[in-house]
């Protein structure tokens, strides 16, 4: 485990350098579902780039991709879960706040993850028989504070709408933080500067960060109550263990 946890940070810094050459190219921009969900060639171009890196290293493995039809089933042998830029809309409006990341996965078990901020060059990996780190730094755990002394990360729509009360949930915290990147915001949860983070994304959003929070107290829920499924988009929250209970009590079941 220890050769493919450091051929997975060789290779998102690979990515990163990739992406960071090609930024000030002239944007191909596609639209997915709707006007805000958006697709670059160099998204694309990133993917294709370490899904090329993996099979040659490891081709008995498999991947499941945001940008491709790589859609392997997590429970199913070992499983490489990539997310080439997560943040396009940062990445197209500003040029910064997004994030690469990886996540790997043995038997449906989250081996280890990685984020990469690739604006501010920090690393986030670990997680499994590895401790989480940032740049080789390592971090703690989740440190228990007052509410009215901390922040929420959040999707703000979910936000403007109180979606299954998360406004009033937020109402009890110092304030919310929208960065449009689920991979920064869980990053900063896994950093102690944010204590959840409340969104609607998809497995290559959450894996990475997943499995290095289970390592510093943290676990991912559905807001909705089901099951965590690892193959569709669902409303979950990045939450300290060890306020589980205090949260879903502003937090209503669907």
């Amino acid at each position: 485990m220890e050769a493919k946890f450091k051929f997975a940070q060789d290779l998102i810094r690979q990515a990163a350098v990739y992406v960071r050459q090609r930024m000030t190219e002239d944007l191909q921009i596609e639209q997915k579902s709707q006007f805000d969900d958006l697709v670059t060639n160099i998204d694309k171009d990133s993917q294709d780039f370490m899904v090329e890196a993996i099979q040659k290293a490891y081709p008995d493995d498999n991947i499941l991709g945001e940008e491709s039809e790589l859609y392997a089933d997590l429970k199913d042998g070992h499983v490489w879960v990539l997310d080439p830029i997560d943040g396009t809309v940062n990445f197209v409006a500003q040029g910064r706040d997004f994030a690469i990341m990886i996540a790997y996965y043995e038997d449906g078990v989250g081996q280890f993850g990685l984020i990469y901020d690739v604006v501010c060059d920090k690393l986030y990996s670990g997680g499994g028989e590895f401790e989480v780190s940032c740049n080789g730094r390592t971090l703690s755990p989740y440190q228990s504070r007052p509410l009215n002394r901390q922040l929420i990360g959040a999707n703000g729509r979910m936000y403007a709408s109180n979606y299954l009360g998360l406004a009033d949930f937020a109402s009890k915290v110092l304030g919310v933080r929208v960065l449009g990147s689920a991979g920064i915001s869980m990053s900063r949860v896994l950093e102690g500067q944010l204590l959840a983070y409340f969104s609607a994304i998809s497995p290559w959003d959450y894996a990475a960060a997943s499995i290095m929070g289970q390592k510093l107290g943290y676990e991912l829920l559905t807001m909705t109550g089901e099951p965590l499924d690892y193959e569709s988009r669902q409303a979950v929250m990045f939450i300290p263990r060890a306020e589980e209970a205090l949260i879903k009590r502003d937090i209503k079941k669907g």
